[in-house]
């Protein structure tokens, strides 16, 4: 798998690409854009004002306390729709327009697509020696390509195996270590009747398939050698989509979108027994079920090889100065404080239960100290999420278009679910559906035999 510092070319990528200025887009010299942008100095004393767009809960905290405590700059915060609910739309309309916003949140998986539309800028030479020291190698490493950095992490979300401690312990289950034992807590979950399943495969669940064949080494995309190299039914990603085909044709497990209520009744009755995912939904969980106080544990996620143990990341954010930002300084001061201050976290986790597990890892015991461990009998979840994450892999890649590749993906999984086709064939139709955009971005591109 290719290492970090084998990475090249977001940056060759965007020389073929047909749009005109994206290259002084991402210019990372501290210079301002020629585009409108949309800070200002304003007041007697020069105060700075910039802007800040957010689809994250505690965002206007993080705000108010920022400009509680900061005299020189002032940040104007609006509050927009997640990203696939619109707000990556109105980011990508708003710096077509020349007045994006100096600051925006973007999630890993989208943070390529804008650098390649040239909506972010490069900010190398913003990003100082401290504050990349106080980041964990991990997710820096996925807002950096070819050594050039263009977002900031807040957060790094490992994942984790959520499990019903109490089921567990009626039906005399262990918590099973590697993916031969899921399956075989899989199948005796099953004998337990009444509907009950060990968990669902997420029709929805484009980031979590990824998350998984990103433990099992796979590597979806590769611009290692120049060119958007594209495998998505990889040898790893085989073997998961084979291994997870296997449960949905035993009907070991639910297939289901879990952004559903159908979902949302399975956890509350009881009907699944364990939840794939990031460090994220251990807050998620706590505010959409506070009745099973109590009955969840949170454990490592099986192996494929106990001996070396890897894992995926299934969530999590970054913050990018774009283009249109008229004071990138102010910018990147404002986006280290948010991601590394302690009253920072502190003032975003006075919103409500949070689980996030920080990229700049001396947050850990702000993060811990806020948690409420009783939800989950008293575990120290932050040591476990503080262990797994030193286990993610490197070198992954997301895509140029991965919220137009999840769809597809999805659709097929949906498909798959119902008895028409497989996880695999999904996987494939992900990749067909995929090459065409490359392609209309102008992107040198390669696909792999599968």
């Amino acid at each position: 798998m290719p290492g970090r510092h084998s990475r090249r070319s977001v940056l060759a990528a965007i020389t073929a690409l047909p749009l005109t200025g994206a290259l002084s887009a991402c210019s990372g010299n501290g210079s301002a854009s020629t585009g409108s942008g949309s800070g200002e100095t304003s007041g007697t004393k020069g105060r700075t004002t910039i802007t800040f767009w957010s689809a994250l809960r505690g965002s206007q905290e993080v705000v108010d306390a920022f400009n509680a405590t900061h005299d020189h700059i002032r940040v104007d915060f609006e509050q927009i729709p997640a990203g696939g609910q619109g707000g990556y739309l109105k980011l990508s309309n708003a710096a077509r327009a020349g007045n994006a916003p100096d600051v925006a949140t973007i999630e890993y998986p989208q943070l390529p697509g804008f650098v390649i539309d040239g909506v972010v800028r490069d900010i190398t030479a913003l990003v100082g020696d401290e504050l990349r020291a106080k980041l964990l190698p991990q997710s820096l490493d996925q807002t950096t390509f070819d050594g050039r950095t263009y977002s900031v992490p807040l957060d790094v979300e490992p994942m984790v195996l959520h499990y019903r401690e109490d089921l567990f312990d009626e039906f005399g289950l262990d918590v099973p270590t590697t993916w031969d034992e899921f399956a075989e807590v899989a199948r005796a979950v099953r004998r337990t009747g009444a509907g009950r399943r060990i968990t669902v495969f997420p029709t929805d669940g484009m980031t979590l398939m990824a998350a998984l064949c990103w433990q099992a080494g796979a590597q979806w995309f590769d611009i290692s050698r120049g060119a958007w190299n594209v495998s998505m039914a990889d040898a790893p990603t085989r073997t998961v989509a084979a291994y997870w085909q296997r449960l949905i044709d035993e009907d070991l497990v639910h297939c289901n979108a879990t952004g559903s209520r159908l979902y949302d009744a399975q956890v509350g009755n009881g009907l699944i027994l364990t939840r794939l995912s990031g460090a994220w939904e251990a807050g998620a969980q706590m505010n959409a079920h506070p009745e099973q106080k109590g009955t969840w544990r949170i454990a490592p996620l099986p192996q494929w090889d106990s001996a070396r143990p890897a894992l995926g990341m299934h969530g999590g954010s970054t913050f990018a100065v774009t283009k249109d930002s008229r004071h990138p300084e102010a910018a990147m001061e404002f986006i280290a404080w948010q991601v590394s201050h302690p009253d920072a976290l502190k003032a975003r986790l006075s919103s409500g239960t949070s689980s996030m597990y920080p990229a700049a890892t001396g947050l850990v015991p702000v993060g811990r100290a806020a948690f409420d461990r009783t939800y989950y009998g008293g575990q120290d979840i932050y040591g476990l999420f503080e262990q797994e994450a030193r286990k993610i892999s490197d070198g992954w890649v997301w895509g140029p278009r991965m919220t137009a590749t999840g769809y597809i993906m999805q659709d097929a999984f949906a498909r798959a679910g119902a008895g028409s086709g497989t996880l695999l064939s999904a996987m494939r139709d992900a990749q067909a559906g995929t090459m065409p955009d490359l392609k209309a971005l102008g992107l040198a591109t390669t696909q792999h035999s599968t």
